[in-house]
């Protein structure tokens, strides 16, 4: 008789762990649908259900936004403003047909400066892609063809100098741009410029500014590339 009770009481609480596991769960379904229908506009989620249901600016309506702030006119001012553009021009190696690849792109300031000097072909990439002015691509690897661009820009020191493989990125730049043309790439002033020709093979350097981009000291190195493996520095 006792077994009896014991297997009873057994079933019963089974049974009721059951229950409660699933009322929880409907609970949990029914609060994430009624979030979907009345959007959190708190600055962060609080809940996955929160997270699950923000809403999603259009990628052209996020860079108008972008285009607003003081922070974005400043980098783009100073881009434009900077001996650099003018240098490119200067040299030959920047023109409004020319094909561009942007380094380390970030939200795209260079690619809308490029743009907005002219350069109508002009593509930004970084390791997190930022639509609609940055795809997703891996520095050490392009997935362009060889010569595919007739300069490639970068304004970020942490793109190239702070690199973990800064040589495979050279390579990778020196690869996908056509003899004759252009590099620019933004280091840290500190940085001796040697120590950076040093690492690409088919380029020597033309021209080298030094800027303040967002309050930092940086120096952008204009190479031009030469087509072959040797190394003239």
């Amino acid at each position: 008789m006792d077994r009896r009770v014991q297997r009873l009481v057994s079933g019963l609480a089974a049974t009721a762990a059951t229950v409660s596991l699933l009322c929880l769960i409907s609970h949990a379904s029914t609060s994430c649908f009624a979030g979907v229908t009345t959007l959190s506009h708190a600055p962060f989620p609080r809940t996955s259900c929160d997270a699950a249901s923000r809403r999603v600016v259009p990628p052209d309506r996020r860079l108008a936004k972008l285009r607003s702030s003081a922070l974005w006119r400043r980098r783009s001012v100073a881009l434009a403003s900077s001996s650099v553009l003018a240098s490119l021009r200067g040299l030959r190696l920047l023109a409004g047909s020319s094909r561009v690849l942007c380094l380390a792109a970030g939200a795209g300031h260079a690619v809308d400066a490029l743009r907005a000097e002219g350069v109508g072909d002009v593509t930004g990439i970084d390791l997190v892609d930022f639509p609609p002015l940055v795809r997703r691509a891996d520095p050490h690897n392009l997935p362009f063809a060889d010569a595919a661009f007739e300069l490639i820009f970068s304004d970020d020191p942490a793109g190239f100098s702070g690199a973990l493989f800064p040589s495979q990125i050279a390579a990778e730049a020196e690869r996908a741009v056509r003899p004759g043309g252009a590099l620019a790439l933004a280091v840290d002033r500190n940085l001796d410029p040697s120590a950076v020709a040093a690492l690409f093979k088919r380029s020597r350097i033309v021209d080298q500014r030094d800027l303040t981009m967002d309050g930092s000291q940086v120096r952008m190195l204009i190479f031009q590339s030469n087509g072959t493996t040797s190394n003239s520095h």
